[in-house]
């Protein structure tokens, strides 16, 4: 299982390829790299064919010079498993490796990930490769882990050895095709069994409880074959050695808490769009998934990568300069490489990797800028990093065993992120399925918390059921669950015994409609919590005009405060309206309820609240926030935790001009060994941040 990483101090680096490279290159590529604080590179995941050019011919000796030379210079390797972009080769030797995207539809190739990593034909070329490099390299003193593939998870493959594998899947889910038929209710529109032969392809499937079946059992492959490539690497691996893989948490096969479980430290990339994508209050759009843009977006993927494992977490890629394609170009303004480093460190990060070392001069990514140009003179971006390498080197081991300050803990489904890709509840701009639904209000609620100043802590609801009640509420005294759809009854009844317990729960839409299968329940909404919430409804609706939102006396509402989207009509009994929306012919009245229930309580945000809605529910439930205690300007991020002899506290100032913060006790900037004392105003420089400790913090979370 994935845990916290047994070295000590921040790796600091980038993916290297020297084998990109023109000849020569490498005495002064690593001469730049130790000049610029480095202390880590991640080599060899991407070239199976330099590895391997024909089949069973074997060229392992080309990295032994970057070892080496990494290994003079106090530069740590990660030495990755190359399985991820397969040779010419072997996709001529073998075409039914390539992963079909809907039955007999052949991937073509030129890509990388093309093919069905779970075909047995591609598994015994890989695990050969895998074997041979780690065999060459495993006891080189430069190599302190591995990572076992790339990026796992990117398709859902429909191969037929892989559709036949999914029928033997329910087979150990379902007694009989009886017993299918009456849990999926195929007696609608004729769909019921006669024998498991009569099981339709997923293609033009309609059915919501196939759908997130198929879904699950797709996430048993890519867990099957990271958890194959570790066994295999852990038969030559050194014991002082660890093994991951980088996940980029939107792949489609990605159950993260689930991949994680046969890795020692959880790895993944962060992507972000740099100059105003990282400014407060700046509204930008976000072109993919796989990359956010807004500040909040940067803590949130840090919390979900925390949130994989409840541990620290290594950052394998993230964008030294421009990211995408070649019309995304949006390099950095000066400061803004070393904010967002300290934001992932503020959040548990352990590792800052960059992709890449240099800039490519051909292929895909000729235009994802590394750290050198395509000059290959060190510029800007290089003394910048070599700033924040010389940053890193100062604050040492300060960091081991942090953990993060948390306000409040969000609940998230990913069951319910796969049922709303398929059957979303909200539309897209044109009117057509949000695939990115879950997404959407999760994000929501987040980003209005996060803007508020509040601290949050993810937690999987594999995680949350495994957890005590009572350590939930003492840890946690504010627990959201935005749209947990998917959900079976212990689940829901868990989020009962933690109101009831003590501890203050925040249910929002669609949470408690649907069963473990995605079928609608057969009870008032929101099942398990109606009578303890106050609020009960059968009716709901999609909002295409954003609805205004007022407040009261004890919810203080900001100006422009709405709810979007979708908006449930709640029957109010005996709880408190604390917020209402304006008037509507539809006769909903009631946006934010609450009501106390046993020892806790519990509140219902009945719509999708836009950005002034989350941050005045975000104030309301956490009144005392670090960024107040800290007298934190809008425009500046303050972010606590603690190890075992330190209070930590992150200001960050995303902002183009000079703010200010007011220590609430005194402190030391670990970096300058500067003293504040109590009650000093400390100036921070436009897009700068600093990192603060306290020995003994007179509060928790200051």
């Amino acid at each position: 299982m994935a845990s916290t990483p047994s070295f000590s101090g921040i790796l600091f680096g980038a993916a290297y390829y020297s084998e990109y490279q023109p000849a020569g290159t490498l005495e002064r590529d690593l001469d730049l790299m130790k000049e610029a604080g480095f202390t880590v590179i991640r080599v060899g995941e991407s070239v199976w064919s330099t590895w391997e050019p024909r089949e069973g011919v074997f060229e392992l000796d080309w990295l032994q010079p970057v070892l080496d030379g990494a290994l003079k210079r106090g530069i740590r390797v990660i030495l990755g498993t190359p399985t991820y972009a397969v040779p010419p080769w072997l996709q001529r030797r073998h075409p039914e490796i390539a992963a079909e995207s809907a039955t007999r539809v052949r991937n073509s190739w030129g890509a990388r990930q093309e093919m069905d990593q779970s075909e047995p034909a591609y598994r015994f070329y890989a695990e050969r490769i895998v074997r041979k490099v780690v065999a060459r390299y495993a006891h080189h003193p430069a190599v302190i882990g591995y990572q076992v593939d790339n990026e796992p998870g990117f398709q859902l493959p429909h191969n037929e050895q892989t559709f036949q594998r999914f029928v033997e899947w329910l087979k150990t889910r379902y007694a009989s095709v009886e017993e299918l038929n009456a849990e999926w209710g195929l007696v609608y529109w004729s769909h019921r069994l006669s024998d498991w032969a009569d099981l339709w392809r997923p293609d033009a499937n309609s059915v919501p409880q196939y759908q997130i079946e198929w879904r699950r059992f797709q996430a048993t492959l890519a867990v099957e074959l990271i958890s194959w490539q570790a066994e295999i690497v852990r038969e030559y691996a050194r014991p002082d050695q660890f093994v991951t893989t980088c996940l980029s948490y939107s792949r489609s096969q990605i159950s993260d808490d689930e991949i994680v479980t046969s890795l020692d430290v959880v790895a993944g990339n962060p992507y972000y769009k740099m100059q105003n994508g990282l400014e407060t209050g700046v509204e930008l759009p976000r072109p993919e998934l796989w990359w956010s843009t807004g500040v909040w977006a940067l803590f949130a993927w840090a919390d979900r990568a925390y949130s994989s494992a409840q541990s620290q977490f290594l950052v394998t890629e993230t964008n030294a300069q421009s990211v995408g394609e070649p019309w995304q170009n949006h390099p950095p303004y000066s400061g803004q490489i070393k904010q967002a480093a300290f934001a992932l460190l503020a959040r548990g990060a352990r590792m800052i990797e960059y992709w890449h070392w240099h800039t490519l001069h051909f292929g895909a990514e000729t235009y994802w800028g590394g750290i050198l140009p395509h000059s290959q003179v060190p510029g800007r971006i290089y003394r910048e990093v070599a700033e924040l390498g010389a940053s890193i080197a100062r604050i040492g081991p300060a960091l081991d065993a942090f953990e993060p300050d948390a306000d409040v803990l969000m609940l998230y489904s990913t069951d319910t992120k796969w049922s709303f890709e398929a059957y979303p509840p909200l539309p897209s701009e044109d009117g057509g399925p949000n695939r990115s639904a879950y997404a959407h209000v999760f994000d929501s609620f987040y980003r209005g918390l996060f803007e508020a100043g509040a601290q949050i802590r993810v937690q999987h609801v594999r995680q949350f059921l495994e957890t005590a009640v009572d350590e939930l509420v003492q840890r946690f005294p504010v627990l959201i669950a935005p749209a947990i759809y998917v959900a079976d009854d212990g689940t829901l009844a868990r989020l009962r015994e933690y109101a009831a317990a003590g501890g203050h729960l925040v249910a929002g839409v669609r949470t408690g409609y649907g069963d473990e299968l995605a079928r609608a329940r057969h009870a008032v909404a929101p099942a398990f919590l109606a009578d303890a919430a106050g609020i009960d409804y059968d009716e709901y609706s999609n909002i295409d005009v954003s609805l205004a939102v007022t407040g009261g006396d004890e919810l203080h509402i900001e100006h422009g405060a709405a709810g979007t989207g979708w908006l449930e009509i709640l029957r109010v009994d005996d709880a408190d309206v604390l917020a209402r929306f304006s008037k509507n012919e539809m006769g909903a009245v009631a946006a934010v309820t609450s009501k106390s229930f046993v020892n806790g309580r519990v509140t219902y945000v009945a719509t999708v609240p836009n950005a002034p809605l989350a941050r005045s529910i975000g104030r309301w439930l956490v009144p005392d926030r670090a960024s107040q205690r800290w007298a934190a300007h809008s425009k500046v991020s303050i972010a606590t935790g603690s190890t075992p002899g330190a209070q930590i506290t992150f200001a960050t100032n995303w902002s183009g001009k000079v703010a200010d913060i007011v220590a609430p006790h005194a402190v030391r900037d670990i970096e300058t060994g500067e003293q504040y004392s109590a009650g000093t105003r400390i100036l921070l420089r436009p897009r700068s941040a600093i990192l603060l400790e306290a020995p003994h913090a007179p509060h928790p979370g200051a």
